[in-house]
């Protein structure tokens, strides 16, 4: 799930006049800069954070005492050491439906994600964007993100060390590290990764699929008014969700959901 990448990610960038997240591009690379530059999980994760410190200075976040707050921590509370990882998660109260994860454990969820999924999707969505992290998907996301910001070239790059950035470049580095597309295997891995999640904390494996069945809604452009697509770079969501009922069949897991819609009120209040 996308756009949860260096994050999951799941779409674009923030502006800190309104709250909400824009797509934009940031300055072009040298390629022969980006062959210079050694870049390591350690540099990733130190990126990552300084990435999700500037989004959650830029963002509306949920306070504790929100509903969105204390949904999340009702649902996700008890995986903030999964799967050996160290993670911590904000719900960011802005229109974009989406959600992310990124290499240094950072969990954000979107809340008008929330307002169209159930908890078992959620829980889907989240695992899925786990799994990016786990699988160490993040690394080459965040190298390009991080030298588009930085405008490297050749020359600058050449000293194979990361640079400092200042907060205009870091902010570029968050929008182009939220844009970012993963491979269709690495999707596919994620996705096996967010079923493994589901059936091994023996929650409902079938919130996976109608999750994605949901997103292909979305995709159609079927959505309400205020709701805006979702995980442009993860394409094929009715693919995805046949092959989750397919593997939730093989298990003897499936139960027939029944039409799936999206909501006419928000899920949480």
């Amino acid at each position: 799930m996308k756009k949860i990448i260096v994050c999951l990610t799941f779409l674009g960038a923030m502006n800190s006049m309104n709250a909400q997240f824009n797509l934009g591009k940031a300055a072009g690379v040298v390629s022969k800069g980006a062959k210079a530059l050694t870049f390591t999980n350690e540099d990733a994760i130190k990126l990552s954070k300084e990435s999700v410190d500037w989004m959650d200075k830029n963002n509306q976040v949920a306070g504790p005492k929100d509903p969105y707050t204390v949904r999340l921590n009702k649902l996700f509370g008890k995986h903030k050491t999964q799967d050996g990882l160290n993670l911590n998660y904000k719900v960011y109260k802005v229109k974009d439906i989406n959600a992310f994860a990124c290499a240094d454990g950072s969990v954000r969820v979107f809340s008008s994600l929330m307002d169209i999924m159930t908890d078992n999707e959620l829980l889907a969505v989240i695992g899925h964007e786990i799994g990016h992290v786990k699988n160490e998907d993040t690394k080459d996301a965040m190298k390009s993100a991080y030298l588009k910001a930085a405008a490297l070239d050749a020359a600058s790059s050449a000293s194979g060390a990361v640079a400092t950035l200042n907060d205009s470049q870091i902010g570029k580095m968050a929008n182009e590290f939220l844009d970012a597309a993963h491979s269709k295997k690495q999707e596919s891995e994620a996705d096996t990764y967010s079923y493994d999640f589901m059936k091994a904390n023996k929650y409902d494996v079938v919130g996976a699929y109608t999750a994605f069945k949901k997103l292909a809604l979305l995709s159609q452009g079927n959505t309400q008014s205020g709701f805006e697509k979702m995980f442009n770079s993860h394409p094929d969501s009715e693919k995805r969700a046949q092959a989750i009922k397919k593997r939730a069949e093989k298990d003897g897991l499936w139960k027939d959901p029944g039409t799936v819609a999206l909501p006419t009120t928000k899920l949480t209040k």
